[in-house]
């Protein structure tokens, strides 16, 4: 990172720190940054797009919004106001985002606890109890997702549920015989001795046979034994209304969004990418869904045990 003034230093190494820390397809971390005395520049990481799960980087450009959320939340916990413009420059689509600084604002108690959210937030793949997330919860989720100009889906209807159900079994069941998504995956499923990647130890356990849902199988996960997960599980699709890299960018802080407040509420939540990450399944959903809105992540919520965290990179390597 460029030298700047110890003040400029202590305002801007948070946030990145904080940036770091958004959500990512197997934790590919596909971002960098580039800080001056005003701004911070975020661009897609075109090596870290997962050239089978995400071809065309939608899921990236997810991540990436989300951690340009988490930096203009951690700036403004600091007592320091933002501007973003997304998408910059149409000659350099990898130039995804200009975080602008501005003057100095207000502190809400709001603001505090998304930016202790940030540190707690995790993706929890294992099973969740059977009690059930409360109304109030539920709708403060969707209304977060509206905030930044997306729609979240509670799929309370037991037919739409069992649907996308099926859907996830599918979409399973074909990445699972892919011999190039399988060896990305293995890939991107580490040992612990790495800054990206999915831990082994983080996969979570089997479910056993008659679990509504499937969740992504991780290399080594063969031998675990199996387990029961909640029997009626709280599952979201979050959409956009639009499918172009700037509403996934939006999208992407709305995902950021509603996590955090699922994580001040004391929700945990995992991604459902099976159904997204295939043309024909994401289609389906969507038609699913009433075919207006594009299907851009899929959430399951509930109450469960804390979550290790997944390691990230430091802000000295990805940002200069």
């Amino acid at each position: 990172m460029t030298a700047f003034s110890t003040k400029t230093v202590d305002l801007i190494q948070p946030a990145l720190e904080a940036a770091v820390r958004a959500p990512s397809p197997h934790n590919t971390q596909p971002w960098r940054f580039e800080v001056t005395s005003d701004r911070i520049d975020v661009l897609l990481d075109r090596e870290r797009v997962l050239p089978v799960a995400d071809p065309e980087g939608r899921e990236a450009r997810l991540s990436c919004g989300a951690a340009i959320l988490n930096l203009q939340l951690a700036l403004r916990a600091a007592g320091r106001a933002s501007a973003v413009h997304l998408l910059p420059d149409r000659r350099r689509p990898a130039h995804l985002a200009i975080v602008w600084l501005q003057g100095p604002c207000e502190v809400t108690p709001e603001d505090q606890a998304f930016a202790r959210a940030i540190r707690f937030r995790r993706s929890n793949r294992r099973p969740f109890t059977d009690r059930p997330v409360p109304a109030w919860i539920r709708q403060t989720l969707v209304r977060a997702a509206s905030l930044e100009g997306a729609t979240l889906t509670l799929l309370e209807h037991p037919a739409v549920l069992d649907g996308l159900a099926n859907l996830l079994r599918h979409a399973e069941h074909l990445q699972h015989e892919d011999p190039a998504f399988q060896a990305e995956l293995r890939r991107w499923t580490t040992d612990g001795g790495r800054r990206d990647g999915v831990p082994m130890s983080a996969g979570g356990p089997r479910p056993a046979p008659g679990n509504l849902l499937a969740l992504r199988a991780y290399p080594g996960s063969s031998g675990r034994p199996q387990r029961e997960f909640e029997r009626e599980p709280l599952v979201t699709v979050l959409s956009s209304f639009t499918d172009t890299p700037l509403a996934q960018l939006r999208t992407g802080q709305a995902l950021q969004r509603v996590l955090l407040t699922g994580t001040t509420a004391g929700v945990s939540a995992s991604f459902l990418s099976q159904p997204v990450e295939i043309p024909s399944t994401r289609d389906t959903l969507r038609e699913l869904l009433g075919g207006q809105a594009y299907p851009q992540a899929v959430l399951r919520f509930g109450y469960g045990f804390a979550a290790a965290a997944t390691p990230r990179r430091k802000p000295a390597v990805v940002a200069r």
